[in-house]
């Protein structure tokens, strides 16, 4: 990865004993759909014993094999099922099973006899098996670990289960990403929603334009302090950088191994200014030279979008061409959020082009983007997933909408037969403030305390009451990072949020318990932060949705 000058390592992090004996089974975080304790006996497991495993789940195994030396210093063998050779006082059996197991993502955990058997049929259900078991285990070195027999049934609530981070405004070193990703595994989110472009800079290489890079991943100076601050003050440092593609596919492969699907985010025709300055002819000013953003926010006059010419949709084609090939994820997200109309209505080029194609006016025209890209994408065997705000127009029904509004907007895109990812900015935006502290970390605005994250309901009564309730598929919390500068401070702003979405997004809705949940972060959660190394926020029960002051 070409990175350089990230700020100095925000140092936020609460470091507690790690604990010496495994957690119960009413410690498992998101709570499971159904467990059953079989009896008082229990499992032993130690270097004697063996990893087995179905073919499906080769890779799996492998990466249980890793994850148990790192948390419990056991180096067991990998075999595959009938291969077995040696004596084994127990065995991890990793079964590939599509008759028993009914639904997608779906997992069973057997702790009996002398084995513990997880069996699934597809990737996301081996790999949240493995997570339930490593929390069966202890957070340190064990000559000897002892599990109790148990029997865990379970699957997710809803089908997307996504976390977002933008790397445009901070970039983070591909060793964060990876790390990001394994947060996402354990907590059994099966989408990393990547945005890689914006106005403050390109993050991905582009062959095919190349000034993308050389000019578009660069700022030449960065803001200090909140964008509301007057005057504004910048340091003079050039920032920036790119993740090679060959980086993108290590993520990627990275990403695969542990169940998550990446979608990369491509932002047209707003928030384009890195774009706009590598190539100024796709602009409705071309005769401008514009510089990458250096400040934060929507900037409608500073701000400008592509203008609908030839050369602007070629390199729309070309570009996600290249993108949607590095990617194999089904979505694709095109943002089309906060793009000012001003230039368009003040571009003779736009307003031809409007009149020409017959649309009806500036959001006809954001429309006839989408659906450009869209059809390109197409081609490529990708549904497109655009912010809320591509609904201004009257849009193919097979986009996914994501929507950052309210229950509103929601309820508008299910209306009208979308498929709607809730990532409303209250309370998902993980970049608001957890507290209302005065001396708490600069953030952007806001107020997203914990339990008003865990108390989130993604499907609106409406919905149900009207049969539409199907239309949501899912929810994902966004973590923009213009006051996020170190991935020690992008970790205290996510946990323990991320912990109460994941519970929100995999857990039956009749069986969450605020009280409980507390409960299984302090005792369980926390101290796997701990063992992480990861920070996080302290105050959490301390502020909560009620609190005005």
């Amino acid at each position: 990865m070409i990175l350089r000058h990230l700020p100095v390592l925000f140092s936020l992090f609460l470091f507690v004993a790690v604990p010496t004996t495994a957690q119960t089974v009413e410690d498992i975080t998101p709570k499971p759909v159904e467990v059953r304790k079989l009896g008082q006996g229990y499992v032993t497991v130690n270097k004697k014993t063996q990893i087995v495993f179905d073919n499906e789940f080769a890779n799996q195994a492998a990466y249980l094999k890793e994850v148990l030396a790192a948390q419990v210093k056991l180096d067991l063998q990998v075999q595959p099922k009938g291969q077995t050779q040696g004596q084994a006082n127990s065995r991890i059996y990793l079964v590939f099973d599509a008759k028993s197991i009914s639904k997608d993502e779906m997992y069973t955990l057997a702790v009996e006899g002398k084995d513990v058997t997880i069996r699934a049929k597809d990737t996301g259900g081996v790999v949240y098996g493995i997570q339930t078991l490593l929390q069966l285990l202890p957070l340190r070195k064990m000559e000897e670990v002892k599990i109790p027999t148990v029997m865990v049934t379970d699957y997710p609530r809803f089908s997307y289960r996504g976390m977002h981070l933008d790397v445009v405004r901070h970039m983070f070193p591909v060793s964060f990403i990876k790390k990001y990703i394994d947060y996402l595994a354990f907590h059994k989110f099966n989408t990393f929603h990547w945005h890689l472009t914006d106005d403050q800079g390109w993050r991905i290489e582009i062959e095919s334009y190349p000034k993308l890079n050389s000019v578009g991943s660069w700022r030449n100076a960065t803001l200090i302090g909140h964008f509301k601050d007057t005057p504004a003050r910048y340091d003079s440092t050039r920032y920036g950088g790119f993740y090679t593609k060959d980086e993108v596919r290590e993520v990627i492969k990275y990403a695969a191994v542990r169940g998550i699907s990446i979608i990369p985010e491509i932002d047209i025709p707003g928030h384009s200014r890195a774009t706009i300055a590598a190539y100024p002819e796709f602009s409705t000013r071309p005769d401008t030279t514009w510089n990458v953003a250096t400040t934060w926010g929507m900037y409608n006059r500073q701000n400008n979008v592509l203008q609908p010419n030839p050369a602007t949709f070629k390199f729309l084609k070309t570009v996600f061409g290249e993108v949607a090939d590095l990617f194999p994820a089904t979505y694709f997200h095109l943002g089309g959020d906060e793009c000012s109309k001003m230039w368009w209505k003040a571009d003779p080029v736009s307003q031809k082009f409007i009149k020409d194609h017959n649309l009806k006016d500036e959001k006809g025209l954001q429309t006839y983007f989408i659906e450009q890209v869209a059809s390109y994408l197409k081609t490529k065997g990708k549904t497109v997933i655009g912010w809320h705000e591509i609904l201004e127009g009257d849009l193919d029904k097979s986009a996914v909408v994501m929507n950052w509004g309210g229950e509103k907007e929601g309820i508008s895109a299910a209306s009208r037969k979308h498929r709607v990812i809730m990532t409303p900015g209250k309370p998902l935006y993980f970049d608001h403030y957890q507290s209302k502290d005065p001396n708490d970390s600069l953030s952007i605005s806001g107020y997203n305390p914990l339990d008003a994250v865990y108390n989130f309901e993604p499907v609106p009564d409406l919905l149900r009451q009207q049969n539409l309730d199907q239309y949501i598929i899912g929810a994902q919390a966004n973590v923009w990072t213009e006051y996020m500068g170190s991935p020690a401070k992008v970790e205290y702003m996510i946990f323990p949020r991320m912990t109460a979405l994941s519970e929100v997004l995999w857990s039956a809705r009749e069986n969450k318990d605020y009280e409980d949940f507390k409960r299984r972060l302090k005792t369980a959660v926390i101290p796997r932060y701990n063992y992480w190394k990861s920070g996080y926020f302290k105050g959490f029960d301390k502020w909560t949705s009620d609190k005005q002051q």
